[in-house]
C-alpha cells in the first residue's frame, strides 16, 4: 500500500471505540500499523458523509443506525474516489462487497494514480 502513497487505512463503523478496539486485537492489527480502526458511536460521521443506511429492510428487523458498506481515497482532505457496495436487494453490501475491498480499491488507486500522472 505505501507503494500506491497510502500512509494510512482508516477502518470504522457505528460503534464505540472498545469494540472496534477488540475487533483490531482480534484481527492482530498492531498498534503501530497504518491500519486503524475507530468507532462512530453515534453516526456523526457516517450522517455528514451521507452513507446512512436508510432503506427500510435493515430496519425492519431491528437494524437501525447503520452505515453503508462503502470506501473513500482520500488525498490531502479531498475524497477523489467513493466506492458504495449496495444493490437494491442487498441494501447492506453483505451480499456483493467486492467494489469495496481492499484488492478492487487498489486497483482503482492505480488507475487514478495513472490517469492524473498522464495529464
Amino acid at each position: 500500500m505505501k507503494d500506491l502513497g497510502i500512509d494510512e487505512v482508516l477502518i470504522y463503523c457505528v460503534n464505540d471505540g472498545a469494540v472496534m478496539s477488540a475487533w483490531a486485537e482480534s484481527q492482530g492489527v498492531p498498534e503501530d500499523s497504518i491500519v486503524k480502526l475507530m468507532g462512530d458511536p453515534y453516526g456523526e460521521l457516517t450522517e455528514k458523509l451521507e452513507m446512512e443506511l436508510v432503506h427500510s429492510g435493515p430496519k425492519e428487523v431491528g437494524l437501525i443506525n447503520r452505515c453503508k458498506r462503502f470506501a473513500l481515497y482520500v488525498v490531502d482532505g479531498v475524497v477523489q474516489i467513493v466506492r458504495v457496495a449496495e444493490r437494491e436487494d442487498d441494501p447492506a453490501g453483505d451480499a456483493f462487497p467486492d467494489d469495496t475491498l481492499a484488492e478492487a480499491m487498489m486497483e482503482a488507486i492505480k488507475t487514478f494514480n495513472k490517469a492524473k500522472d498522464e495529464l
